[in-house]
């Protein structure tokens, strides 16, 4: 008998030590059960730099066991999968009970920012897959590889993703299509459906444990506030609203779309999560909807900041009998109102080059505004340019974006009169703003395509890109161009 030849690997180490604190909240809150195998996976992208946060050993992963283990065929040792059940409301009706329906929590890992959550999305059907096949599809799973990292490049709050694998496996969509498997990270997944699932059937017991457990982890200042007589439940409604406002205003500023805010896609700790039909604006359009199956415009851009407080109040009605009244659930999300229209103006400003805040800054925001959509000015580029030009730049190739240029130009002697007298450090500061690159539609889909052809050159690049979108990267001008005249014609729908 041949003694040299090795045993089949039954599970990969991955030299981590892993918990289960979700697990540890009991049945109620989901299903502990396996990731279901793909045939013959391959790698189409990982992520070194999440991977080093992680501990995790790079090289290690991208061999055969790593890659069967990212996709959910190779056993992960210390990890307790499980697929967590909530509820919500979607388009704004009641959807009921919806679930991870093909997501499995793999557990949680300490990180270089602090714990972190590991959780497989496309690994196969679950109790909560209701009539789906519990599979992702390359397509969507590489724009949410990308975008997760995009938007941690621009430093606004996401989940991320530690890889996308593939496999030839076919999923049936419109067409048929490759399975793909993202590993996602995130301190928590814990979504605001989470609590209106035990609210709406009456479980006061697990909506309890539920909010003492994000509170311990996550808010632990709610318990010594002295916010609304003590009331860590109201303390914790208007800590997610302040984040919540937070978020949505970092969206507005960039000019990212996200296509899908159900109140099951709304994250507890204020992060972006769930990439679906998301878009950055290209021309911009305060009324753009990107999501081809939104067919009332619900999510439209300029709707978003409505949305969040609209799912907010969902979530206040949810903690509502952990909070006891209702005037102090109303009072719990009011700060929403103040927050969001200061941290926009705040993020405005800063675009603008406007360190401090005078009476007429509103003014000068809403008719900037006002001209880059009466216009259709391309977003980045036109916060990019300006920032060149007040760095030291010419002017024309700004006042080359506008068909009125008697109009831009009124803006900008007012623009030019309030700006602080050292303006090259203001330039400077626009530059470390204003992104030169953002993960534009035309952009990922290119990648895209050539990943269907089993080249993931594309991927990579634009994730080195993305990881530093303010840098010049001089080799890829071209991925900060205008998009292509076909570039309007890419349907972006809740599919995937």
């Amino acid at each position: 008998m041949n003694q040299d030849v090795a045993a089949p690997v039954r599970e990969l180490d991955l030299g981590v030590r892993w918990r289960h604190t979700f697990a540890g909240l009991g049945p109620a809150f989901h299903t502990e059960l396996a990731p279901l195998p793909l045939p013959e996976p391959y790698l189409v992208g990982l992520n070194r730099r999440l991977a080093d946060e992680l501990g995790l050993d790079a090289d290690r992963l991208r061999g055969d066991a790593g890659v069967a283990a990212l996709t959910g065929s190779l056993p992960i040792a210390g990890t307790r999968p499980l697929a967590s059940v909530y509820s919500g409301h979607q388009f704004g009706v009641w959807a009921g009970q919806l679930g991870d329906g093909r997501a499995v929590l793999l557990g949680e890992i300490d990180a270089a920012g602090g714990p972190q959550e590991l959780q497989f999305k496309g690994s196969g059907r679950t109790p909560y897959s209701r009539m789906g096949d519990g599979r992702a599809v390359l397509r969507s799973s590489i724009r949410e590889y990308l975008c997760s990292e995009a938007m941690h490049g621009l430093g606004i709050p996401t989940t991320r993703a530690l890889s996308v694998t593939g496999s030839d496996a076919p999923v049936r969509r419109e067409t048929v299509e490759t399975a793909a498997v993202v590993v996602r990270v995130a301190p928590s997944f814990v979504r605001f459906g989470h609590f209106e699932h035990f609210a709406a059937r009456g479980q006061e017991e697990p909506l309890r444990r539920l909010a003492d457990y994000v509170i311990d982890r996550h808010y632990p200042g709610c318990r010594s506030s002295g916010r609304f007589g003590g009331n860590a439940y109201a303390a914790l409604l208007e800590q997610v609203s302040e984040r919540t406002a937070a978020l949505l205003a970092q969206w507005q500023a960039v000019g990212f779309c996200h296509g899908v805010m159900n109140t099951d896609n709304m994250s507890i700790l204020g992060l972006t999560i769930d990439y679906g039909p998301f878009q950055f604006l290209d021309a911009f359009d305060p009324g753009h909807v990107c999501n081809h199956s939104d067919e009332t415009g619900r999510y439209a851009y300029n709707r978003q900041p409505n949305i969040a407080y609209w799912n907010l109040f969902g979530l206040g009605q949810a903690l509502l009998p952990l909070i006891g009244d209702e005037a102090t659930t109303l009072a719990a999300l009011e700060s929403y109102k103040t927050v969001f229209p200061r941290e926009l103006e705040s993020r405005m400003r800063a675009k603008l080059g406007l360190g401090d805040s005078r009476e007429g800054d509103r003014a000068l925001i809403e008719g900037i505004l006002q001209r880059l959509a009466a216009d259709k000015v391309d977003y980045p580029i036109f916060w990019r340019r300006l920032s060149q030009h007040v760095a030291g730049a010419a002017i024309e190739p700004v006042r080359d974006l506008f068909l009125d240029r008697a109009a831009f130009d009124a803006w900008l002697l007012d623009y030019a009169a309030r700006l602080p007298a050292d303006r090259a450090t203001a330039g400077l500061a626009m530059l470390r703003t204003n992104p030169k690159y953002v993960l534009r539609n035309h952009l990922a889909e290119l990648a895209i395509r050539r990943a269907q052809q089993k080249d993931f050159g594309g991927v990579a690049e634009l994730l080195a890109v993305l990881q530093s979108p303010f840098d010049e990267h001089p080799a890829h001008e071209a991925l900060a161009g205008f998009p292509p005249e076909w570039a309007s014609h890419i349907e972006i729908s809740c599919s995937s």
